[in-house]
């Protein structure tokens, strides 16, 4: 096809030429990164297929079960599948946790018992989780069991502050948890590395204590995974990474077998643990989601990148910025008002396969402290593997945007937030 084919099939989706070609020289100068990624998601693709193929994964996996779910062979190949691919002992895969913070939750209240303490060492965790953890009063919190949470913030520079993780591990510290991606904090998102290192250190200052990885956003963004450098437990939502945009629902948690267990004992009921769960006919999803998860998180590294470059040079702080190596798809753009963070997210609505014709509004969403603006037409609701940004409304004014189920869609959608700016007055182009 010509190029001004495509140049005309840009425009008919309302994107001005000026737009464009100012973004498709930036996208020109990328092109040598996008091939690194294409290596890595390459090398992901292969270790994905040996899970599956060591695992003799068959169409008799994909069978339905109710009920129960006594002997779904399916549900436990996927597991297993999963195990091979994080390098753990175990793995719990489920339809029947019903998020990232769900997934999260369980791994916690399964592995801690009152007057138990809970650490972070790279300062708060994400919204929804302090109400489960309780630093913010909620029903029900793990604080209401009689846990206890303490935090060490990471130093200004977002180095770790290793005097204060060591005097805050004592006898009643029984797990760490570390957040990998950045969250709505201005922190970088943390490194496999950086993980490992953090571990190691840990590890020294207390070699019994359970080391959790949020790792929500970071699967398959580079060759390894937490669980491979130490990591006791490392949980996620398959409506983000490994579910490759396919998986309607569920999260997962692997690591030792001991920890899993005492969380599939949390997730069902004591006794019954992982014999219990049907797949309702979900297993085929799942697999084939984590199947393309590789590729599908490629195309949302390169429309992270893609972003922070268009942004960057728009004058507007970026985090990480162009040229920074990447561990998560998350991009954070701060636009320094609600109206620039309001024209962003309408212009990622408008690129949506699905409800483009909705305009997204900040509204008072559960487990949040503030106001909240999401733009996320989606097959999947909530899904953010799929195109999507959202932004908490107060000052500066961050927007994080993420995901794009291929390249070219997450191209898009940055093409139509520019657009929004670029209409409203907000921006002018060089």
């Amino acid at each position: 096809m010509k190029k001004k084919e495509v140049e005309a099939a840009y425009q008919s989706m309302g994107i001005d030429p000026r737009v464009l070609d100012y973004c498709n020289k930036i996208e020109e100068e990328l092109k040598d990164r996008f091939i690194r990624i294409d290596s890595n998601a390459e090398y992901n693709q292969l270790k994905v297929l040996k899970a599956m193929q060591d695992n003799r994964l068959s169409d008799v996996h994909f069978a339905a079960t109710t009920g129960y779910g006594y002997n779904d062979i399916g549900r436990d190949t996927l597991e297993k599948v999963y195990a091979d691919i994080f390098q753990a002992e175990d793995a719990l895969v489920r339809p029947q946790l019903i998020s990232g913070t769900h997934a999260l939750t369980i791994a916690l209240s399964g592995n801690l018992r009152p007057g138990d303490e809970i650490l972070s060492p790279v300062g708060k965790p994400y919204d929804t989780l302090e109400g489960v953890i309780g630093i913010t009063p909620t029903k029900g919190s793990l604080a209401e069991f009689g846990i206890t949470y303490s935090q060490v913030d990471l130093l200004p520079d977002g180095s770790f502050d290793w005097n204060g993780i060591k005097a805050s591990i004592h006898s009643k510290t029984k797990l760490i948890t570390i957040q990998r991606s950045k969250g709505y904090a201005s922190r970088p998102t943390l490194s496999v590395q950086r993980i490992e290192e953090l571990i190691r250190f840990i590890k020294e200052c207390k070699s019994d204590v359970i080391c959790m990885v949020d790792n929500c956003y970071g699967e398959f963004v580079d060759i390894i995974e937490p669980s491979q450098v130490g990591a006791d437990l490392c949980v996620g939502s398959l409506i983000k990474n490994p579910g490759g945009g396919l998986a309607p629902i569920g999260g997962y948690i692997v690591g030792k077998a001991e920890y899993v267990e005492n969380a599939s004992n949390r997730l069902t009921a004591p006794g019954l643990g992982k014999e219990v769960g049907a797949t309702l006919g979900l297993n085929a999803s799942l697999f084939q989601g984590l199947f393309l998860a590789p590729q599908v998180v490629s195309g949302a590294l390169k429309g992270a990148i893609y972003a922070a470059n268009i942004y960057e040079r728009l004058g507007y702080p970026v985090h990480p910025n162009g040229s920074e190596e990447r561990f998560d798809i998350i991009q954070a753009v701060t636009l320094n008002s609600a109206e620039a963070v309001i024209a962003f997210c309408k212009g990622i609505q408008a690129a949506a396969p699905v409800d483009s014709y909705v305009t997204p509004e900040p509204w008072a969403m559960p487990g949040y402290q503030c106001d909240v603006i999401m733009a996320a037409g989606a097959f999947v609701q909530g899904s953010s593997i799929e195109l999507s940004a959202d932004a908490p409304i107060k000052p500066p004014y961050t927007v994080f945007f993420q995901g794009g189920l291929t390249w070219y869609h997450a191209k898009l959608g940055i093409l139509m937030s520019v657009q929004q700016l670029y209409e409203q007055g907000i921006i002018s182009l060089p």
